[in-house]
């Protein structure tokens, strides 16, 4: 069954027929005006989505208002009102892609240099791991300076594991449960739940904080690198294992599955789901949230060109050659393969994660304003591995292009953001 409800700023969104945890169980190419219009913008950055997916029947068309009765849905997911106009379906998308050489001849606007940047909310007021670390775990690669996980089955995931990456993944944390109203998921959780597995933990603070929130259950974080604090709650644990590989949990054995940023680390989603159906009891839920690496406007104020519309472009390109996409939102790829392994009772909940201070409305502003914060800090960390190592970029050229990112970032004349996902799914 589908049911699909719009939220503005002024409402939370919406979830029809929440899932429970049982117990025990840029725009085209061509240049564009930046100033855009502005209050559309502004309206359409709140844009919040829920949608209840059920393949078999039509889906409500885009712009219906919801009702109460549910309605079924395909496996295409309606998006969030207008689509946005950076998003063009994937056999029409020019691939866009700009040399690197590009930025160093790009003037940069010196009246940009002086953005004002008092609206950066950094510092606003807005144990033990059971894992077997061998030494081999610990030897991390090194790539310009920046340190990665060692090389251990079929993993390759882009982001470093130093300190200064893993503070922008802890503020994207905290960006995560602002939108999210300051719940840690949007599926309602049972005060019996029993057994709960992070996959892609990372720095371990999602788990971290639902153990601390939940102390009667059993909390398990994986990641394929060592990144997590050592002292955590005492009902939490950390494992270091390759999640592309076949997993050896017990089948039938977690009552709740989170799984997030995933992006470009994935060579097969479908086997992934696979196996955390198998990992689920019966009656148990899966909840997957993604990011989409398109930076995009409603109002054409990131154009074609600009340093924010090439991000999308080359970490596209770049999946494309890793083997590993950056776009499972844009090919719906957490819907298709939750289907393919099983999942029932699928729901969708579409997210717009504003850059910057731009939005009028208080809290996409602050969201706005930790997003590019997360970005900001280390433009470099995120980049890194996958423009210098698989489409070859050099040091010194991603250090031209970050500068030009940085200056729109700061710039109040781009309405930006990207999108995120999360979809939820029951283990019949």
């Amino acid at each position: 069954m589908a049911e699909k409800s719009d939220s503005s700023s002024a409402s939370r969104p919406q979830q029809a027929t929440p899932a429970t945890v049982p117990a025990g169980t840029s725009t085209a190419p061509g240049e564009s005006q930046r100033a855009g219009n502005s209050a559309t913008a502004q309206a359409r950055a709140a844009d919040t989505t829920a949608t209840t997916v059920t393949p078999g029947s039509p889906a409500l068309p885009s712009t219906e208002a919801p009702t109460a009765e549910s309605t079924t849905a395909p496996a295409t997911v309606v998006p969030p009102g207008e689509a946005p106009t950076a998003v063009v379906p994937p056999e029409e998308a020019p691939a866009g892609v700009l040399p690197p050489s590009h930025w160093a001849q790009v003037p940069q606007d010196e009246e940009e240099d002086d953005y004002d940047d008092v609206d950066s909310a950094y510092g606003d007021e807005n144990a033990s791991s059971t894992a077997s670390l061998s030494a081999s775990i610990l030897e991390y690669r090194t790539v310009h300076g920046r340190t990665y996980h060692s090389e251990r089955g079929n993993a390759q995931s882009w982001n470093p594991n130093d300190a200064q990456h893993d503070e922008s993944m802890d503020i994207l944390h905290h960006v995560s449960t602002l939108m999210q109203d300051g719940k840690l998921t949007m599926t309602p959780i049972d005060e019996s739940i029993q057994k709960v597995l992070d996959v892609g933990c990372g720095t371990g603070i999602w788990a971290i904080d639902f153990a601390d929130q939940y102390p009667h259950a059993e909390v398990v974080g994986v990641d394929i690198s060592p990144s997590q604090p050592q002292w955590i709650p005492p009902n939490l644990k950390f494992e270091i294992d390759d999640v592309t590989q076949p997993w050896t949990y017990t089948p039938n054995s977690f009552d709740y599955i989170h799984m997030r940023w995933l992006i470009g680390a994935i060579p097969d989603w479908y086997a992934l789901f696979r196996e955390v159906f198998l990992a689920l009891k019966p009656g148990g839920i899966f909840e997957s949230k993604e990011s989409s690496c398109i930076i995009q406007s409603d109002d054409a104020t990131v154009p074609f060109g600009s340093a924010m519309d090439q991000w999308g472009r080359v970490f596209t390109e770049a999946g494309r050659k890793f083997g590993r996409t950056f776009r499972p939102l844009e090919d719906e790829i957490q819907v298709k393969a939750m289907e393919a392994a099983g999942f029932v009772d699928i729901k969708v909940h579409n997210f717009k994660t504003t850059l910057g201070p731009w939005p009028a409305d208080p809290k996409h502003k602050e969201i706005g304003q930790y997003a590019r914060l997360a970005l900001e800090q280390d433009i470099e960390g995120f980049i890194m591995y996958m423009w210098t190592s698989v489409l070859g970029w050099t040091r010194e050229e991603i250090a031209v292009y970050a500068a030009h990112l940085r200056r729109e970032l700061r710039s109040p004349n781009y309405h930006a953001y990207y999108p995120q996902r999360v979809v939820i799914g029951r283990k019949p």
